[in-house]
C-alpha cells in the first residue's frame, strides 16, 4: 500500500528527513537511499508517495519513495547553487599562485602544497557525502576546516559547489570562510620580503 505526504524537516548533508503524512499523523523516517532509482535529491517541502516498512527496531521508515509528478523539479531551481564564481574564485587564486612563483615571489613548493592539500579537502568532502548518503561514519567538520585551513579551501570551495556538499548549511559556511581569512592572511605574509625570506629558510633553500 502507497502513502502520500510533504518532506519536512530534510537535511541534505546527512541524507535523511522526514515525511509528514496527508491527512496528519507521525512524521516518517526517510533516508536517500529509500528514493527509487533516477530520482533527483530532494531538497524539501515535496511531495512524495511511499511505503512503509519496519526497521530492525521496529520502528517505521519510508521505502520504495517517488516524488509526485511535477515536485521533483524543485531540485533544478532550488539547487541550481552559487553560479560558476567558486569556480572562477579557485581559478584566479591558482593562477596568481602561479605567477607569484613564476615570478620568484614564492617557492614552487608552496604552489604544490597548495594543490596537494586542495586536491585532499576535494576527496574528503566527497568521502563525507558518501558517508552521509550510505549512513556510514562521517569525517568530522573540524577536519574538513583543518584542511581549509592549511590551504585546501579552493578544493573545498569546488567540492561545495561541484558536490552541494556543506553549502548551505550557515554555521558550516561561517567557520569555512573565517578559514580562508586566515590562510589567506598567513599566505600574504609569506609573500612580504621577510616572510618569504624565512620559508625559504624552513625549505632549506638558503
Amino acid at each position: 500500500m502507497r502513502f502520500q505526504g510533504r518532506i519536512t524537516n530534510w537535511k541534505d548533508d546527512q541524507g535523511y528527513g522526514f515525511i509528514t503524512p496527508n491527512g496528519g499523523g507521525e512524521p516518517v523516517f526517510l533516508h536517500i537511499k529509500a528514493f527509487a532509482r533516477r530520482q533527483p535529491r530532494p531538497v524539501g517541502e515535496e511531495i512524495v508517495t511511499y511505503e512503509l516498512q519496519q526497521d530492525n527496531q521496529g520502528r517505521l521508515r519510508a521505502s520504495a519513495v517517488e516524488f509526485v509528478r511535477g515536485t521533483g523539479r524543485q531540485r533544478v531551481t532550488a539547487d541550481a547553487g552559487p553560479g560558476r564564481w567558486p569556480l572562477v574564485l579557485a581559478s584566479f587564486f591558482f593562477a596568481f599562485l602561479s605567477a607569484a612563483a613564476i615570478a620568484g615571489k614564492m617557492h614552487p613548493l608552496l604552489l604544490a602544497f597548495y594543490a596537494a592539500i586542495s586536491i585532499t579537502a576535494f576527496i574528503a568532502y566527497a568521502l563525507d557525502k558518501s558517508a552521509a548518503r550510505d549512513g556510514r561514519w562521517r569525517i568530522a567538520e573540524n577536519t574538513l576546516h583543518l584542511l581549509a585551513l592549511l590551504g585546501g579551501w579552493p578544493g573545498a570551495l569546488l567540492a561545495q559547489y561541484r558536490l552541494r556538499h556543506k553549502s548551505s548549511k550557515p554555521s558550516f559556511l561561517i567557520v569555512f570562510w573565517a578559514t580562508v581569512l586566515l590562510n589567506c592572511g598567513a599566505l600574504g605574509l609569506l609573500l612580504t620580503p621577510t616572510g618569504g625570506r624565512a620559508l625559504r629558510t624552513a625549505l632549506g633553500a638558503g
